[in-house]
């Protein structure tokens, strides 16, 4: 294979966890190389079918989508969605975030599915996804990105101005903590 389907460079984000807002950022340019990957993987698939990369490419989404994107959707449950919810927050950015609520929900549920024949791709079970699976491909990564959008344009900068300072660094610690290898 001439092009790799793996996630390139993946990097850390400039962004620790005393700055927050900028890591649930870095966390949204990981979900777009990932659903990018993701994209390039189905392409890949289709023209060329099942080798290594692909099932390298396959489980590098199935990670992050099992592991990394629960951790963020808890993240913005518990520090982002409250303020918003609660204080002087106009009606119209309150329906936008009870819709991001119920997105994480429908997210995980369309994930439920979508993870199954990544995983047979990744098992040998498969070798190519059916045009159904291949649409669920695509739904759950149109979910997602229209999901992002919102909360860049919309949720996080309402966000960041209503959440002070002290807030921010008990919202690090926990995002820092829910990450920590429990012993």
């Amino acid at each position: 294979m001439t092009s790799r389907v793996s996630l390139p460079g993946l990097r850390t984000p400039g962004a620790g966890f005393d700055q927050p807002f900028e890591m649930l950022a870095a966390c949204h340019e990981r979900v777009a190389r990932t659903l990018d990957l993701l994209q390039r993987l189905q392409a890949h698939v289709a023209e060329k079918g099942v080798d290594d990369n692909a099932r390298q490419a396959a489980r590098d989404v199935l990670r992050y989508f099992d592991k990394a994107a629960p951790l963020h959707h808890e993240d913005e449950e518990l520090h982002i969605f409250p303020p918003l919810l609660r204080g002087d927050i106009d009606a119209a950015t309150q329906a936008v975030v009870r819709q991001l609520q119920q997105d994480h929900v429908d997210m995980a549920a369309c994930w439920a599915q979508a993870r199954r024949p990544l995983l047979a791709l990744v098992d040998g079970v498969q070798d190519a996804f059916s045009p159904a699976e291949s649409a669920l491909l695509q739904r759950f990564a149109a979910m997602y990105d229209q999901h992002l959008q919102h909360e860049d344009r919309l949720i996080y900068p309402t966000a960041k101005a209503v959440v002070d300072a002290p807030s921010q660094q008990t919202m690090g610690r926990e995002m820092a903590a829910r990450r920590m290898p429990t012993p």
